[in-house]
């Protein structure tokens, strides 16, 4: 079904639900594909009971099953998927220093560290 993925990647880490959307998920193949290199999947689809989405005011981006964070390791491998994820039209894009969340919200695009 995907190339450099499995659904199970994406189970929520605290409920084990998991509502990925599949177009996502090709949608990450074909990143991976662009990036020229393997990576990890931190965090996919997140219940919106999870800790950290339970804490907002508004659950974040995890809990539409349209985002991930990925590890990386050193600015090359941050570049490379940044510059990937904007080509391929991922509309938010977070960079962080050991990983980098990529989303397909629907609303403005937008680019942020943390």
């Amino acid at each position: 079904m995907f190339k450099y993925f499995k659904l199970e990647e994406f189970a929520c880490q605290e409920t084990d639900e998991n509502e990925i959307s599949e177009e996502f998920v090709h949608a990450l193949d074909a990143l991976r594909h662009e990036a020229g290199f393997p990576f990890r999947i931190t965090s996919g689809y997140r219940s919106p009971r999870h800790s950290i989405e339970a804490k907002k005011a508004v659950p974040g981006q995890h809990t539409t099953g349209r985002a991930a964070d990925i590890a990386v390791s050193g600015g090359v491998q941050r570049y490379l998927l940044v510059a990937a994820a904007i080509k391929l039209g991922f509309s938010g894009i977070g960079v962080a220093k050991g990983f980098v969340h990529v989303d397909t919200r629907t609303t403005a695009r937008v680019i942020w560290v943390y």
